[in-house]
């Protein structure tokens, strides 16, 4: 049951992308030399940060391009350039919520600018990202000159072309949004719901509104990973706060991966009436995850298996390398959520063995490690 592939990042609305088409000429050649020496420091300083690139022109008279992140998810970023029939890519820029990153210094001009965003694994099956251009991308910070042909070590993935647009301070802005068209004080609040409600805090809906549920799932979840209320504030709160949804947690349901493979998994409840089975989570080695169950089901259910890079089912011998049980209930390979569990290959489904997992403690942490 192959899953990698199947679990892009997220949806890009083109229609917040907007604006004022071509910036001033330069070549690609010259983008990708500058580029590969932003890279060249970046090694030697050991900064992240210092992958932005540098400047492109001598004119006194720049624009700078900034990227905009007004969703609920924390994305790493990777940007194209179409120019003369050549085209380039370079990645990976992390953007929080309601923040602005410049990934471009110095006037640019091309064909066209391109961009693909991916959530965090955190997210487990985050929505997809629609793009008309299928160009290379790699696992870690990259660049790559010719960037539709992929070689070893570099995948395809969908770009969408963006059209910035001039902001009051001069510099060329796109945005990243949802369907839900936040602000950035909405999109941070719904990125600390979302990230909540993975941690087992009640926090639904995820919606940009403050509230009750809000401040008490905050507060609560700052106080069990001994974070100040402070912290909220601070520009690495989302960082820390990743890291604190992804540590092992003494309530709700955690998965860590011991292994050094990436682990698709699924997580069902019965809360009665129905068991609803709810997948893909991606989850990457010596990385943990909240699953998000709400509510008070009566029984948990887990299912998960190890995949490749290129999304196969990981094999041990004649066996698949997963970590179930006993109870048969639907999947299927993209994401899904389902309650009808009968039947499952009649339908296009694939029955897959969950195993019941004890709550009785008020958490239960799951580690998947090799046999």
């Amino acid at each position: 049951m192959g899953r990698a592939d199947k679990h892009p990042a997220l949806i890009l609305r083109s229609a917040l992308l907007r604006a004022s088409r071509r910036m001033a000429t330069s070549s690609i050649n010259s983008w990708f030399e500058t580029a590969r020496f932003a890279h060249l420091l970046t090694m030697r300083s050991g900064v992240w940060g210092a992958l932005l690139l540098t400047a492109f022109t001598a004119s006194p008279a720049r624009a700078d391009l900034k990227l905009c992140n007004r969703m609920s998810y924390v994305v790493d970023v990777a940007i194209g350039i179409d120019d003369k029939g050549a085209t380039a890519t370079r990645g990976w820029f992390r953007i929080d919520p309601a923040q602005c990153k410049v990934v471009a210094q110095g006037t640019l001009s091309a064909d066209r600018l391109l961009l693909h965003a991916r959530a965090l694994d955190i997210y487990g099956a985050a929505p997809a990202q629609a793009g008309t251009d299928n160009l290379c991308i790699a696992a870690d910070n990259f660049v790559i000159a010719a960037a539709r042909q992929c070689r070893a070590g570099q995948t395809p993935a969908p770009f969408t072309t963006i059209q910035p647009s001039q902001a009051e301070d001069g510099n060329m802005v796109a945005y990243l949004a949802e369907n839900s068209e936040y602000d950035d004080e909405q999109a941070k609040l719904a990125a600390i719901q979302r990230l909540l409600l993975i941690a087992g805090y009640d926090t639904a809906p995820i919606d940009g509104v403050d509230g009750p549920k809000t401040q008490n799932g905050l507060a609560a979840f700052l106080k069990s990973r001994g974070l100040a209320a402070d912290i909220v504030n601070a520009p690495n709160f989302f960082e820390t706060m990743v890291a604190g949804v992804q540590a092992p947690s003494a309530t709700g349901l955690t998965w860590c991966n011991d292994t050094s493979y990436k682990i698709m998994a699924s997580v069902a409840a019965d809360d009665g009436r129905n068991v609803i089975a709810r997948g893909w989570y991606r989850i990457a080695p010596g990385k943990c995850l909240h699953p998000d169950v709400t509510g008070q089901p009566k029984q948990i259910f887990s299912f998960a298996e190890a995949v490749d890079d290129t999304g196969r089912a990981v094999r041990l011998g004649d066996k698949p390398l997963n970590w179930g049980g006993g109870r048969m209930l639907c999947t299927r390979d993209s994401k899904f959520e389902t309650r009808d569990h009968g039947d499952c290959a009649a339908r296009g489904l694939t029955a897959a063995g969950y195993a019941v997992v004890d709550m009785t403690g008020g958490g239960k942490t799951l580690r998947f490690a090799m046999p």
